[in-house]
C-alpha cells in the first residue's frame, strides 16, 4: 500500500462483470480528474492461447488440470512485482492479451497472443487493475497486501457461468462445449485461488438473479439487471454511511449490519455513490503525501 502511489484492484473470475465495472471507474476517474495507469489481469498469463491448449492436453494425459485461474498458468510473482514497483515508484510494466481478431489485427498478430511488455505511463495518479487475481495470496506471493482498495465482483456461480458461456461463445468465438469444459476443468483452481480473494476485499458486489438459473449450461440469455438484486458487503471501511445510501438508492435495504442490498438496475448508481468518495480519499491522501515531500 502507498499513499503516494495508490492501487485499486477489481477482482473476479471470468464472466463476473469486472469489465463492466471498469466503465464505472472510468467515469469516476474522469469526474475526479484522475490519470490512472490501467493494468489488465490477463497480461500476467504465462502462455499464449495455443501454448495453453497444449498445456491442457498434456495435463489431461497425466490426469491433472490446468486453468487460467491457477498458479500454473499465471505469473503471480510478476504481478506482485508490478504492484510493488508501482506502490514504491509509480512505475511498472504491463502488456495486452489479445482476445479477438479485432484486438489482434492492429498489432499484426493472432488472437490469443501478447503484445510486448512496456512501461506504464509516467506521472499517473494511481494504478487500476481489472482481472482474476487482484487479491490473490499463495505460499510465495501476496498480491493483496499492495492494494489500497480491493473490490470483488462476485455474481452467484450459476449466473457467473451463464455470463461466461454467452460472452465466450458470442464475443470470443469459442464453442459452448469448449467453454463448459473450461468451467469443469477450472473448479479446483476456482476454489483455491479465486474464492478466497473475496474474504480479503474491502467491498463485494454480488449480483443475485431473481429468475431461474438452475441449469446455467442450457441458458440462452443472461438475466437482465431488472431481474436481479445486488448484495454489497463492506469490510474494513470506516464510517460507512448506510443512511445516506438508503436515501439515495430507491428500493435498497440492509440485510445485515455490513450488507446493503440494491435493485439490479441501480447497480451502476450504487457503485458511483459508494466508490467515488473512496477514490477521492485515495487521491486526497496522495496529494497530502506529495505535499509533505516538497
Amino acid at each position: 500500500m502507498s499513499a503516494r502511489h495508490p492501487i485499486i484492484a477489481i477482482t473476479g473470475s471470468s464472466g463476473a462483470g469486472t469489465t463492466t465495472t471498469t466503465t464505472t471507474f472510468t467515469h469516476i476517474f474522469r469526474q475526479l480528474g484522475i490519470n490512472a495507469a490501467l493494468v489488465e489481469g490477463d497480461s500476467f498469463h504465462k502462455y499464449t492461447r495455443a501454448e495453453m491448449e497444449l498445456m491442457i492436453r498434456k495435463a489431461q494425459e497425466e490426469n491433472k488440470n490446468v486453468s487460467y485461474f491457477g498458479s500454473d498458468a499465471n505469473d503471480f510473482e510478476k504481478l506482485e512485482k508490478c504492484f510493488l514497483d508501482y506502490a514504491t515508484t509509480g512505475q511498472g510494466e504491463t502488456r495486452d492479451y489479445l482476445h479477438t481478431f479485432d484486438e489482434a489485427v492492429p498489432f499484426n498478430q493472432m488472437p490469443g497472443t501478447f503484445t510486448q511488455w512496456t512501461p506504464l505511463p509516467d506521472d499517473t495518479d494511481m494504478l487500476y487493475y481489472e482481472g482474476l487475481h487482484g487479491g490473490v495470496i499463495t505460499d510465495s506471493t501476496n498480491v493483496a497486501q499492495h492494494v489500497d482498495l480491493l473490490i470483488g465482483m462476485v455474481p452467484i456461480v450459476n449466473l457467473e457461468w451463464i455470463q461466461k458461456i454467452i460472452r465466450d461463445t458470442k464475443e470470443r468465438g469459442h464453442s459452448r462445449e469448449k467453454v463448459m469444459g473450461s468451467i469443469v476443468r477450472s473448479m479446483d483452481d476456482y476454489v483455491n485461488h479465486i474464492t478466497p480473494q473475496f474474504s480479503r476485499t474491502h467491498i463485494n458486489f454480488q449480483r443475485v438473479p431473481t429468475v431461474d438459473t438452475s441449469n446455467p449450461f442450457s441458458a440462452k440469455a443472461i438475466p437482465s439487471s431488472d431481474e436481479s438484486f445486488v448484495v454489497i458487503r463492506f469490510r474494513g471501511i470506516k464510517d460507512v454511511n448506510f443512511s445516506n445510501y438508503l436515501q439515495l438508492i430507491q428500493g435498497s435495504f440492509l440485510s445485515r449490519a455490513d450488507t446493503l442490498v440494491v435493485p439490479g438496475g441501480k447497480m451502476s448508481l450504487a457503485m458511483e455513490i459508494i466508490l467515488t468518495p473512496l477514490v477521492k480519499d485515495l487521491l486526497d491522501k496522495r496529494t497530502e503525501a506529495l505535499a509533505l515531500e516538497q
